[in-house]
């Protein structure tokens, strides 16, 4: 039972076979996702995709938590789900149940770019096949679809007011987060320290600085998540216009 192991060797290797693999099997389901997304837009299979989505992001998130109990690692320092990441998953599992836009402006910026910055540069310990290897990558990929989803099969199109509540949630997220950090001696979103694996924050400076940094990173992921729907028109109100379906 080794793959289940909490105390394995650390053997993770940035973007050795492993992790390329992952990203490229991201990348794959991605483009399967645009290419057909007009045949799972109606009837059973968009009720198929979006259950799919929704169950992965369940079945990553209660196995976490098992796995943390029955490996005893449970601490509430580390394991309470109180990352940004881990935040997004629950908002997406509450977006693909109620099929909500309101929430997909949240995930769309903050899960799309959370979950992209933990895919290229993961804080993660275990290779593959390890279970927090696999549950990782399903997690933050399934965040993605989830988004992806709402955009491309769903329709919904973010606005530019949709960037000022994404950015006033991770700053809502920031005064909180830090509380609770304060608290419990803890650094969840990395906001009272860098993580220790190879990261983004390693060129935004040092502590406190980089959380400068990061806003205004944010601001420019979340403007250029915008950018493919800035200068196109919306094709569900263009429908409602010519009264199709």
């Amino acid at each position: 039972m080794s793959w289940l192991d909490a105390y394995a060797p650390e053997s993770f290797v940035h973007y050795g076979a492993s992790h390329v693999t992952a990203l490229a099997i991201a990348a794959i389901l991605i483009i399967g996702l645009y290419l057909f997304r007009y045949y799972f837009r109606y009837g059973l299979p968009n009720t198929i995709l979006r259950f799919s989505i929704l169950i992965v992001l369940v079945i990553c998130e209660v196995t976490l938590n098992i796995w943390y109990v029955s490996e005893d690692v449970y601490n509430v320092k580390d394991t309470l789900p109180l990352e940004l990441c881990t935040l997004s998953l629950y908002l997406s599992i509450a977006m693909l149940l109620l099929r909500s836009q309101w929430l997909a402006h949240l995930v769309y910026f903050t899960g799309i770019a959370g979950a992209l910055q933990a895919l290229l540069t993961p804080a993660l310990s275990y290779d593959f096949p390890h279970y927090r290897f696999i549950e990782f990558f399903a997690a933050h990929i399934a965040i993605i679809l989830a988004a992806l989803y709402m955009v491309w099969v769903e329709e919904y199109r973010p606005s530019w007011k949709a960037i000022g509540i994404a950015m006033l949630y991770l700053n809502v997220l920031l005064v909180v987060i830090g509380a609770i950090n304060a608290m419990l001696g803890s650094n969840y979103m990395f906001i009272s320290g860098k993580p220790e694996t190879p990261s983004l924050l390693d060129v935004l400076g040092p502590y406190p600085w980089y959380l400068l940094s990061l806003e205004g990173i944010a601001l420019v992921m979340f403007v250029i998540l915008y950018l493919p729907f800035a200068f196109t028109k919306n094709p569900r109100r263009s429908r409602q216009r010519l009264h199709l379906p």
